[in-house]
């Protein structure tokens, strides 16, 4: 459990410091556009790149938070023992999904565009950094979806020696 609140904590201060950034950057962009007349020219590059390490490190955190968007009507009509066995499926596909797409597609992406020597135009710099992202927020999700399953677990078995009276 200290390992999560941990990684809660650090997520939650990396996407406040990302999003003061991001709020910086576009802030200067409409400054050095309208009240300058010269508009920067790596502000809407920063501004696109930041959206992205945003959205995944605050999927990841939504989904650590159990917050993320989700059709809960059959969760009220389950038995507690049917809605763990439910949440247990879910978080196996969650990890799965995560592992394979996001970890091991997102660092076949990321080592691409290393290899490519792919370079952002305005901030030149590369591309690979931008992407990085993607590997770590699949890893952290799978992390989170693993202790899910730990939890559940506990609480099935738990549930189950009740029932039976042991």
């Amino acid at each position: 459990m200290k390992l999560r609140k941990y990684v809660d904590r650090s997520l939650e201060i990396f996407l406040v410091l990302i999003m003061s950034l991001l709020v910086v950057d576009v802030v200067w962009q409409v400054a050095s556009r309208y009240l300058f007349s010269n508009p920067s020219s790596f502000t809407d590059e920063l501004a696109g790149f930041l959206l992205v390490w945003v959205g995944m490190a605050g999927a990841a955190y939504v989904k650590g938070k159990n917050e993320h968007l989700a059709i809960d009507i059959l969760h009220g009509k389950l038995t507690p023992a049917t809605r763990i066995k439910l949440l247990l499926f879910i978080n196996l596909l969650v990890t799965a999904f995560c592992l394979s797409i996001m970890v091991a597609g997102g660092s076949w992406l990321v080592y691409t565009r290393f290899v490519m020597h792919q370079i952002s135009a305005a901030m030149h710099i590369p591309i690979g950094y931008v992407y990085l992202i993607v590997p770590v927020s699949g890893l952290i999700m799978s992390y989170y979806s693993l202790d899910d399953i730990k939890n559940l677990y506990r609480e099935w078995k738990t549930s189950d020696h009740a029932s039976h009276g042991t």
